[in-house]
């Protein structure tokens, strides 16, 4: 075959890999399925909320159509398929997926059973209260901005994130070689066990342990714990048990199993119709079941498995332990993106970059407002000096050829910045009364405390 004809491109594996395989696996581990552990969020997670942030759907506004949030997310920010930005915001306002949902839906986003959403065209969303706190201050220069895929706008890298969201909220990832799965935690225990850690930075994680007792499932449950959470809350990778929370209630001469907690991420149709079917089955304490209702309602779950007469309720809902997912097993993995790069990461080693974020993020906000605090203090002490000699203030207006000239004319007779000047020329003659310049003088006091 000639050479110039030739479709065929010889290479060698070792290239192949470096050149293609390397790049995608870096993307996937970066830019996609690994949350970074500053604000616990993946990239598309943040440029929904940041998006929502920009369009103003804020807890106290009215909710918008989801497809407005998903066209405006992916023209803005996220450059891929819509269904995958609308699944993120989806999971986001589920309360059986989030320990605390980050966005507040409106209509039909899915349900435990595994019943999936209504389409963007029918839901609505707008932030929940909690999300404010992720992104509070972001106007501050408190985090670093890059641009986004066309060059035409800036994106934040990360969010200012006021609480640690990565362990109250956990995340789940796959990867290239790599996956996350970090339990959910009760929100006021990881901020008193971050607290307890700002207090003494040389803390053990016996003391954590003492305000962070285990992870804490939107479902509910009861997380069986062993030394296996020691060992996954120091190495960042172990396994825990979770068991629905089941009683057992008389129905007249019979007795019940009444299931009003499951495991995390179990389907409860899916659950419900398994215990159905074991009924059927020629197993010893599966013939005890007579029948399986469902009776969730709007006020909670309420599953119902009941038994025949003979039954031993105890023995049932042990094999039902045993041989459905009533109990599982949820393996922890802690991994995040820390320092540019993903790392596995034990309790206090999240809570440890988090702490270190923050105060980042405190001192950028505190400098923003000292610098807007010093320019308005310079504006305010023109302004006053201006208020004091109007009547040559006026003077010097009045006389000069130009709006050019009366600033420089003013910056020579006060010895003012040239922004002194052109603020007292903004100045309007209401402003010129004995009550104004008294509170230009209070804001300045004010002003000068706050520096």
């Amino acid at each position: 075959m000639e050479e110039n004809n030739s479709k065929i491109f010889e290479a060698s594996l070792d290239e192949v890999l470096h050149d293609s395989m390397i790049p995608y696996a870096e993307h996937v581990i970066m830019d996609r399925a690994l949350p970074r552990v500053e604000d616990g969020l993946k990239p598309v997670q943040r440029r929904i909320l940041y998006t929502m942030y920009e369009m103003g759907l804020t807890p106290d506004k009215p909710h918008r159509k989801c497809a407005k949030i998903v066209g405006d997310c992916l023209g803005k920010y996220h450059p891929h398929g819509d269904t995958s930005v609308y699944d993120a915001l989806v999971r986001m306002a589920q309360p059986f997926n989030m320990r605390m949902p980050l966005v507040n839906g409106h209509g039909n986003f899915g349900t435990v059973d595994g019943d999936s959403a209504a389409a963007y065209r029918y839901t609505e969303a707008r932030l929940e209260a909690i999300s404010y706190e992720l992104l509070r201050d972001i106007e501050k220069d408190t985090v670093n901005f890059s641009l986004n895929f066309d060059d035409s706008l800036l994106e934040p890298d990360t969010l200012p994130g006021r609480y640690p969201n990565l362990l109250v909220n956990g995340a789940y990832g796959i990867a290239v070689g790599l996956a996350t799965n970090i339990p959910t935690h009760n929100l006021a225990e990881v901020i008193d066990g971050t607290v307890a850690y700002i207090d003494n930075p040389k803390i053990k994680l016996e003391g954590i342990m003492k305000h962070i007792k285990g992870p804490d499932f939107p479902t509910g449950g009861y997380v069986i714990a062993s030394d296996e959470l020691v060992t996954a809350y120091k190495t960042g990778k172990g396994k825990i048990k979770i068991r629905s929370r089941v009683n057992i209630e008389r129905d007249g001469d019979k007795r019940a199993l009444v299931i009003s907690e499951i495991p995390f991420q179990v389907n409860k149709a899916a659950l419900l119709k398994s215990i159905s079917d074991l009924s059927e089955t020629k197993d010893e304490q599966a013939a005890y079941i007579n029948d399986v209702v469902d009776e969730s309602d709007r006020n909670g779950m309420r599953a119902v498995v009941k038994l025949k007469k003979e039954a031993d309720p105890q023995k049932v809902l042990n094999y039902l332990y045993k041989k459905t997912q009533l109990e599982t097993t949820f393996g922890i993995n802690m991994v995040a993106i820390a320092n540019g790069k993903p790392q596995q990461m034990g309790l206090l080693d999240i809570i440890s970059y988090y702490v270190n974020y923050q105060v980042k993020v405190i001192l950028r906000r505190c400098k923003f407002d000292l610098d807007r605090a010093k320019e308005r203090a310079h504006i305010l002490e023109g302004l006053i000096i201006a208020v004091k000699n109007i009547d040559k203030v006026i003077k010097i207006i009045k006389t000069s050829e130009n709006t050019a000239a009366a600033k420089q004319n003013l910056m020579s007779a006060f010895r003012l910045t040239e922004v002194q000047a052109q603020a007292i020329l903004d100045l309007r003659l209401a402003r010129l009364t004995k009550l104004e310049t008294y509170k230009l003088e209070e804001e300045l006091k004010e002003l000068e405390k706050l520096i």
